[in-house]
């Protein structure tokens, strides 16, 4: 049976109990993102009416909308969305929070559609930050023998060549209850979409509505009209992304749901988000973002070294927002294929990590990230970023990395794979994991002696090892295959975005190569910063040092 494409539209009035924050909160991080990472749920708007100026919103006129698409209307009828209206995936705080507002739930199955040239997909990326009007008309048809055909039919042959010259003038799309819901009245709803600056109640919208036909079909054929007018408020993606100072505290009782956490706000913060990313070939990447509570704040994406959680950054972040200069800055990190055993099942390569990042940005709205700043093989990958997707990335930071696979680096892994493997580690779950002897030698390497031995640094150096001590032995070994063969010299030469390659000064040959990389980079070269003191993980040894080289680097 064909697919029937359609929308979910709903409006809602909160109560007066209910604080707008706690609302907002809720809407935007908990119940748009859930639906959203449905596949059959291709985009979700929140509206405000702006038809409210001279009274205030009613449970009758409510003053918020959302749509949704749906590729197939039946899936509404089946586990997947219904289990979401239910706990144990519908959290306390959604039942709580839906108790307090009026919410009418509306059906419809698709019916035709016409845009201009004009019109932009606003679900699209590149098209976030872009506003519309939709002015939604509802219609009750008269019983008796061909009304419906008949308002079809001033439709398709007057009324929609008539609002297309109305100046702004998007796209009309028309539904009619979805035939899943075959207990609620029949009504047709029409969504006319115009620019933020349009002609509405001008001479082409007065003349499109006043004809003797228009007349004819409002008294003959319809019953009753209904009509709103709404500004565009808020674009869902599947990755919560909403920070504000209030912020609250909640998680899911469902198992999968429970990875998206909030967190309160520090003083003079907006709270955090933890959540997680699902990428094409089924991956979750869980991810951390936290800063500014402007939704279009610049954008820093972090990116992992192999083996370890985006803990790492721990440092560095705090130290970067202690600059007042910096508050205006989203950061978001996360963790890469490896961390756990879910890899996907496609071979993980540089490429691969790479899209990973554009799948990251797409989830969160991001057209362009400010930076991308990543360390060994996630310097590999935020220098691939950019020579990929140069028009994704404002600048990068590439750390401790080289151009190239170094000669025998297959070898040197595959040596340590067999040093895991033969110490035959389990985690509690059961689940085998990297082990003591892999981690001891690794984190060793990684930190310059004086941190390592004793000293301010062991306790960071300790919990560094832990996570790759802990580290899925199988995403290891899927992982690590990235790092056996790339190649990025010829492609480093034509890249023009703005970059810096960055190392510790205690990291072996690698500030030499680094230095020959700058130098290498596009047609002028690029920064090149040593971090003194520091090893392979210098955003971890001098977390201070660090974030003033980025500081200086971003400005």
């Amino acid at each position: 049976m064909a697919p029937t494409p359609g929308i979910l539209y709903v409006t809602m009035q909160p109560k007066p109990e209910l604080p707008d924050s706690q609302f907002h909160d809720w809407y935007n991080n908990e119940h748009g993102p859930t639906r959203l990472r449905i596949p059959f749920f291709t985009n979700g708007f929140r509206y405000r009416a702006s038809d409210l100026e001279s009274t205030a919103p009613t449970e009758t006129k409510p003053e918020w909308m959302a749509v949704y698409d749906i590729t197939d209307m039946a899936e509404l009828t089946r586990d997947t969305y219904l289990r979401l209206r239910d706990q144990p995936v519908k959290s306390q705080r959604e039942a709580d929070t839906m108790a307090k507002i009026k919410v009418d739930r509306k059906l419809y199955d698709f019916v035709e559609s016409r845009e201009s040239k004009e019109f932009k997909v606003l679900e699209k990326v590149e098209n976030e930050g872009e506003g519309n009007v939709v002015v939604a008309v509802f219609l009750d048809l008269h019983d008796g023998a061909g009304m419906k055909e008949e308002l079809d039919r001033w439709y398709r042959e007057e009324h929609v060549d008539l609002l297309s010259k109305v100046p702004g003038w998007l796209r009309t799309r028309r539904f009619v209850t979805s035939s899943i819901d075959p207990n609620s009245p029949v009504e047709y709803l029409a969504l006319h979409e115009y620019a933020p600056k349009n002609g509405l109640g001008g001479p082409e919208f007065v003349a499109a509505t006043t004809t003797p036909w228009n007349k004819e079909i409002m008294t003959k054929v319809v019953k009753d009209k209904r009509r709103r007018v709404y500004n565009l408020y808020y674009t869902f993606g599947p990755a919560p992304r909403y920070l504000a100072p209030s912020l609250a505290e909640w998680h899911s009782s469902d198992e999968k749901q429970s990875l998206t956490k909030t967190f309160l706000s520090r003083a003079g913060g907006n709270g955090a988000i933890e959540s997680f990313v699902t990428t094409k070939d089924g991956v979750e990447l869980p991810y951390r973002l936290e800063g500014s509570s402007d939704p279009d704040a610049p954008v820093i994406v972090l990116v992992n070294s192999i083996l370890v959680e985006y803990g790492i950054w721990d440092g560095f972040v705090a130290s970067f927002f202690s600059s007042p200069a910096n508050k205006n800055y989203r950061i978001l990190r996360y963790m890469s294929r490896g961390r756990g055993s879910s890899c996907g099942t496609q071979k993980i390569t540089v490429d691969v990590l790479a899209g990973d990042v554009i799948a990251l940005l797409d989830a969160f709205r991001v057209k362009k990230a400010a930076a991308v700043i990543g360390v060994s093989l996630g310097g590999c990958t935020t220098l691939n970023v950019a020579l990929k997707y140069p028009e994704r990335v404002g600048s990068f930071i590439s750390c401790d990395t080289s151009s190239k696979s170094p000669a025998g680096n297959s070898k040197a892994w595959g040596e340590r794979i067999a040093l895991a493997e033969k110490e035959d580690a389990s985690a509690a779950s059961g689940e085998k994991i990297v082990g003591e002897e892999l981690a001891e030698i690794t984190v060793r390497r990684w930190f310059v002696k004086e941190s390592y031995d004793g000293g301010a640094m062991e306790k960071t150096c300790n919990e560094v090892k832990e996570m790759v001590k802990t580290n899925s032995l199988e995403g290891f070994k899927k992982s690590v295959v990235a790092l056996f063969e790339y190649d990025l010299k010829r492609e480093m030469r034509a890249s023009n975005v703005k970059g810096m390659f960055l190392v510790g000064s205690g990291d072996g040959v690698l500030p030499g190569t680094m230095k020959e990389m700058a130098g290498a980079y596009g047609s002028n070269g690029a920064e090149y910063t040593v971090i003194e003191g520091a090893g392979h993980l210098p955003m971890v040894e001098k977390p201070e040092k660090f974030a003033e080289a980025v500081t200086k680097f971003l400005s």
